[in-house]
């Protein structure tokens, strides 16, 4: 795909992104097919992974039947799964379960705006960490705040291990300023091992109370490393989060 984009070379270790896209979402039921300038938002994350490895690679992970029709039209590959599992990692392990690969991407179905050189860079760090399960954090935008429980913040130790990770503001200070706080960029990597031990565990009660699935690796001993992005993305978790989306992809285009 091109330009300034340069693709990972795994040498003889075989890749796969999968996109988790849940047609059933809570809080906005058919999320992946709404559309962003134009192009269905699952789509439009699939072509942002295209930048970053061959599309081949690319799995869209559902459980209903238009959005694997969609994701075919475009042609990537799609892979049904359990309209039954708690967390977008769960639907993630059972696609890798279908897949020969040796390091997996999670890469969410609701992050239109993800750059592509930080999925290389979450995949470079893996292949020189490969006992973390590896996950990326970046500074909250003006507009963001602490406090929006749809954002989870993430608190890391010296080594930009992850510590902790919530829905509610943390660190913060006794006067309840939060000067250290950092929001999740939702892209994961993982090897087989680590997604089939996950898998294998019930929900965690940390996971359970925050709804944060990162938590359940912290909870069963298995450490996660954090890399700081630029995070020029915004997640679409709302109806409102399109415009707010579509607004910075005409700035970010503008530049």
């Amino acid at each position: 795909m091109g330009g300034k984009y340069k693709k990972i070379n795994l040498k003889n270790m075989k890749l796969a992104i999968i996109i988790p896209a849940r047609y059933k979402s809570g809080r906005f039921p058919g999320k992946p097919l709404k559309k962003i300038l134009g192009i269905p938002m699952v789509i439009r994350v699939a072509q942002i992974a295209e930048k970053a490895t061959n599309k081949s690679n690319i799995y869209i992970a559902t459980e209903d039947n238009s959005i694997k029709d969609l994701a075919e039209s475009y042609g990537f590959n799609a892979i049904m799964t359990s309209p039954h599992h708690h967390c977008c990692t769960d639907r993630v392990a059972e696609a890798a379960t279908k897949i020969d690969a040796d390091i997996i991407v999670n890469l969410q179905g609701d992050e239109p705006m993800i750059d592509p050189n930080e999925i290389s860079l979450a995949i470079n760090t893996k292949l020189k960490y490969p006992e973390f399960v590896i996950n990326c954090a970046s500074e909250l935008k003006d507009f963001e705040k602490p406090e929006d429980r749809n954002i989870i913040k993430m608190a890391m130790g010296v080594n930009n291990n992850l510590v902790c990770a919530s829905r509610n503001p943390i660190p913060v200070t006794k006067l309840g300023k939060t000067p250290l706080c950092k929001k999740q960029v939702c892209i994961y990597v993982y090897n087989k091992h680590e997604l089939e031990a996950f898998s294998n565990q019930k929900t965690t009660p940390l996971e359970e109370v925050e709804e944060v699935d990162i938590l359940r690796f912290l909870e069963m001993g298995m450490p996660v490393k954090i890399i700081d992005v630029l995070g020029d993305s915004h997640a679409v978790d709302i109806p409102e989060d399109i415009e707010i989306v579509e607004k910075l992809l005409k700035q970010k285009h503008q530049k």
